[in-house]
């Protein structure tokens, strides 16, 4: 029996080199990579999954991206965006630079939105021969990676905060668009994560969780991100399609 396919962005490193790691278990995985193809090399030879170097905010790149899969793969069973940047500086809103926001915009936001976009257009062609609409076939599953940044204020890297916030509406209106289609779409927040991407400021961060910051009073690892990927993988949250899943140690708790 074929197993699953799965696209996973941004998965030489990090969050997505965790989450395409634990796919490759159950799914036949495509990882893509921008710059780093070392970083992808070593990730095809210890998991086996397929590499392939995209942009996400080129429209040619997810084009590209999926017609390699569709060469090799029937169907798209799984898409998780997962790529994306942080600014190159931070910089205060009131000097941060419209090179910044559009590139973050362009990666962050545009990128996935418009690849969920041919991915759920895959997806709906496995409707012929099925009987989709009884609600109990489901035709794929979309994730998108974004952030507690979606709603907590960094003044020093506002368009990193604001391309995630408009992913969460992307997230939110494929989700509701595609619901009645048997295509379940979620959004996971994660937290304050392991990552070279906090690297030059993990002391601050470890700091400031240990006074509190994060309830659990731990920084997150990138497993704790691929776990909540495997249950929607998995199909045990079939019934919850725009469900926002927060994986940030309890930073989203309000408490007086």
């Amino acid at each position: 029996m074929q197993r699953p396919t799965a696209i996973v962005t941004g998965g030489s490193r990090g969050i997505g080199r965790a989450i395409a790691l634990d796919l490759a278990r159950t799914h036949t995985v495509i990882a893509t990579y921008k710059d780093r193809r070392d970083a992808a090399e070593t990730l095809k030879t210890e998991a086996g999954v397929e590499i392939f170097q995209c942009d996400v905010s080129l429209s040619g790149d997810r084009a590209a991206l999926i017609g390699f899969a569709r060469a090799r793969f029937p169907r798209l069973d799984l898409l998780v965006n997962n790529a994306g940047m942080a600014p190159r500086e931070r910089r205060d809103v009131l000097v941060a630079t419209e090179e910044s926001f559009d590139e973050l915009i362009a990666t962050n936001l545009k990128g996935p939105h418009f690849l969920t976009r041919e991915a759920a257009r895959w997806m709906l062609e496995a409707r012929s021969g099925l009987e989709a609409r009884s609600g109990l076939q489901t035709l794929g599953r979309i994730v998108f990676i974004s952030s507690i940044s979606a709603y907590a204020v960094s003044p020093n890297r506002a368009d990193y905060c604001i391309s995630k916030a408009g992913l969460s509406m992307s997230a939110a209106v494929w989700a509701g668009r595609l619901a009645a289609e048997q295509v379940r779409v979620f959004e996971i927040r994660p937290g304050i994560i392991r990552t070279d991407m906090i690297a030059e400021v993990a002391k601050n961060y470890e700091e400031r969780i240990t006074a509190g910051l994060v309830p659990q009073r731990r920084m997150g690892e990138t497993a704790d991100v691929a776990r909540a990927v495997r249950a929607i993988a998995d199909g045990l949250l079939d019934y919850s399609t725009g469900q926002v899943i927060n994986v940030d140690g309890g930073f989203h708790l309000r408490s007086l």
